[in-house]
């Protein structure tokens, strides 16, 4: 294990969460290298059966240091905007490795990319359609292009990251899928390269992919009778990883489907995974203010909060939480774990039985995905660091926000 207890001291790697905090401060982001290359290469071992590009889907941990881990692996990397492309050049990542997904891609952002020769453009409307067309005709460029199907399949995850139905903003609804290939098939600045669908994130169960290939293959036939030919299919991303009690994702179950469904086409597989790779490599530490007890709630109150996390407050999100030194000398009690930011609905868990005092480490887990890419400075509060840990090695991968970093950009009158 890469994050584990030792002696009753949890560690990253080689490296005691209690000494990295004691250094470099909190709130701290701690990453592992070994989880995020080992998740990587369970993806590409299990689906080693059939042509295949593992995708990293940037959002989840945009880190420099975290991105240059997976171009070392030969990853290729679905991006949402100009600046996450321009992470993955900075991380060394290859502009002809990078898929472009997401809704509203801009006229500036389009141009950039095609000028670059990314991989290929996940199209998710009509309009986008045309207004790539016609800067690619303007530019003198040829296009790839895939387009996202919405294929209405219920994910049966959490409402605010289901991107797979009707009444979500992503992709082509289905009634209108064919059509829109044939109007990108009728344009000689586009070349349609592939076919898309990505229909929710945290999924445990392998059967709501199945339902969302079986619905990519009937579209496939339809559109091959048409003369509309593809080099590859984009399943998307969403494996779920285990938070709490989860049931652990059969990834050699899902890779077996496709496997069986995909294979016989001959068409190269692409999977966008994001969350899987990243969110048990990190953990992000913080320090035991007060304790605050009363006849009806315990507050264990600490210096990170969800301007640093915010899962909890905007997903209702259970993390595990920590103590990063077990001690049989401090009572436990039950405690919501809260921050400093002025909002009831600043915690980072509530109901947690935990064995602290003031002054206390807590390591709150699974945070290496969707953690420090949506932080903010609400409160004015300054960002934390991210460290990657490699072994006994440890690389700062963000060094810790100062008040004038958060203020550089603002002027008074």
């Amino acid at each position: 294990m890469s994050i584990e207890y030792r002696n009753d001291h949890l560690f990253v790697e080689d490296l005691s969460c209690q000494d990295l905090a004691k250094k470099y401060g909190t709130p701290l982001y701690v990453y592992s290298r070994a989880h995020l290359e080992r998740q990587w290469q369970a993806i590409d071992q299990a689906l080693a059966a059939i042509d295949h590009k593992i995708c990293y889907a940037v959002k989840a941990n945009s880190n420099l240091a975290v991105l240059s881990v997976l171009v070392k692996l030969g990853s290729y990397f679905d991006v949402v905007s100009i600046g996450e492309i321009e992470r993955v050049l900075r991380a060394g990542g290859r502009a002809d490795r990078i898929v472009f997904s997401g809704v509203g891609k801009t006229t500036a952002e389009l141009n950039a990319a095609l000028k670059l020769g990314i991989h290929c453009f996940n199209v998710e409307s009509a309009a986008e359609l045309e207004r790539l067309a016609a800067i690619a005709a303007t530019l003198g460029l040829i296009a790839p292009v895939s387009v996202r199907v919405n294929p209405d399949v219920d994910a049966k995850t959490h409402p605010y990251i289901s991107t797979g139905l009707k009444d979500n903003k992503f992709g082509i609804i289905w009634d209108e899928i064919e059509s829109v290939y044939q109007q990108a098939a009728q344009h000689e600045s586009l070349k349609i390269v592939g076919i898309d669908c990505h229909i929710g994130s945290q999924l445990t169960e392998v059967s709501p992919f199945n339902d969302a290939i079986d619905k990519l293959l009937e579209v496939i036939g339809r559109l091959s009778k048409q003369g509309i030919s593809f080099q590859h299919i984009d399943l998307g991303g969403g494996f779920g990883v285990t938070y709490r009690d989860e049931p652990t994702f059969d990834l050699q179950g899902y890779a077996d489907a496709v496997v069986e469904k995909i294979g016989p086409l001959g068409l190269s597989v692409m999977v966008e995974p994001g969350r899987y790779i990243a969110a048990n490599a990190g953990l992000m530490l913080v320090e035991v203010q007060y304790l605050k007890h009363s006849e009806h709630k315990n507050f264990c109150i600490v210096d990170g909060s969800m301007s640093e996390l915010i899962r909890p407050a905007l997903y209702s999100a259970w993390q595990r939480i920590d103590a990063v030194e077990l001690s049989s000398d401090t009572p436990s009690d039950v405690y919501d774990v809260v921050g400093p930011v002025c909002e009831s609905s600043d915690f980072l868990g509530k109901d947690r039985t935990l064995a602290v005092k003031q002054g206390d480490i807590l390591a709150v887990q699974s945070s290496g995905a969707y953690g420090f890419g949506m932080a903010s400075n609400y409160n004015t509060r300054c960002r934390p660091a991210e460290l990657l840990i490699d072994g006994d090695k440890v690389h700062v991968a963000r060094r810790r926000e100062s008040l004038d970093d958060v203020l550089a950009l603002e002027a008074p009158l």
